[in-house]
């Protein structure tokens, strides 16, 4: 399966990154050199698509865990509504993203639910817009919507980790004394390390591929305000058919995730190892 679904993909990403291939065209495949990576450096489009895969990934990674570490200490308790509220939380999780995604779009619509409700709770004094049609609220509320969908995924990671803390230590923290944030400050946290770890990295490769948000609500739009690496390069090999200049932005792209993977992976390590 590894072979068949990464090695062989991998390989001939790599290949193809120096050629003029093109997906489907009579003229023949013929090695370019770095043409493709010129290409791309020199291309405005990738570098804005740049930062808006870095702008969605800097806001997402710190507010998504944070509010799936708050959601996992909420329904840790022994509270007879924990189950419903852990099944209501992860709903969106096992909902298809592209169902989702519909939803959203219509709910961001003028005429949507959003702007309903910010004029109900205004008296019309809010009339809203069309959110993914503006370049400036476009990519927020792209990152709105991923952040409420995948959300309950890492809320279960973070449930995992918290039930792995012995509440021995917490009935030694309460008998000295220690309030709730002192027991999180001194007990949750250092005890969920690995957790946060595995969370880090898991939510950053995540942010960083986005794709299936784009390609439905927005299409990169408007004015390409909502474009990301991924999605550019989908763009170039199946709608422009450039497979060879989609291969050389999947290149850069998995340089991008390695480096990030592996700055994140060294900062995190265990000092004392």
């Amino acid at each position: 399966m590894l072979l068949v679904f990464f090695f062989v993909p991998l390989i001939l990403c790599f290949l193809l990154a120096f050629t003029n291939a093109r997906l489907i065209s009579g003229e023949p495949t013929r090695i370019t050199g770095l043409d493709n990576f010129q290409r791309l450096f020199s291309d405005p489009l990738f570098w804005k698509s740049l930062r808006n895969t870095a702008y969605f990934a800097v806001v997402v990674v710190p507010m998504q865990s944070a509010l799936a570490l708050l959601l996992a200490i909420l329904v840790n308790g022994q509270g007879r509504a924990k189950n419903f509220f852990r099944t209501l939380y992860f709903v969106p999780v096992v909902t298809s993203i592209v169902v989702v995604s519909i939803l959203w779009r219509f709910m961001y619509a003028s005429d949507g639910l959003i702007n309903s409700m910010l004029q109900l709770v205004t008296f019309n004094a809010v009339q809203g817009t069309d959110w993914l049609s503006n370049t400036s609220t476009a990519m927020p509320a792209v990152i709105l919507m991923s952040i409420w969908q995948a959300v309950g995924f890492h809320m279960v990671i973070w449930l995992a980790g918290l039930q792995t803390i012995p509440m021995d230590l917490y009935e030694a923290a309460s008998l000295d004394g220690a309030g709730r944030w002192d027991q999180f400050r001194f007990v949750t946290w250092p005890g969920l390390k690995n957790t946060r770890t595995f969370i880090l990295v898991t939510i950053t490769i995540a942010a960083l591929s986005l794709f299936a948000q784009v390609q439905v609500m927005t299409s990169g739009g408007p004015l390409d305000s909502t474009s990301t690496v991924v999605y550019q390069a989908v763009r170039a090999g199946y709608t422009q058919q450039a497979t060879g200049y989609a291969s050389a932005i999947s290149l850069v792209f998995f340089a991008l995730v390695l480096t990030v993977s592996l700055i994140q992976q060294f900062l995190t390590r265990d000092k004392d190892a």
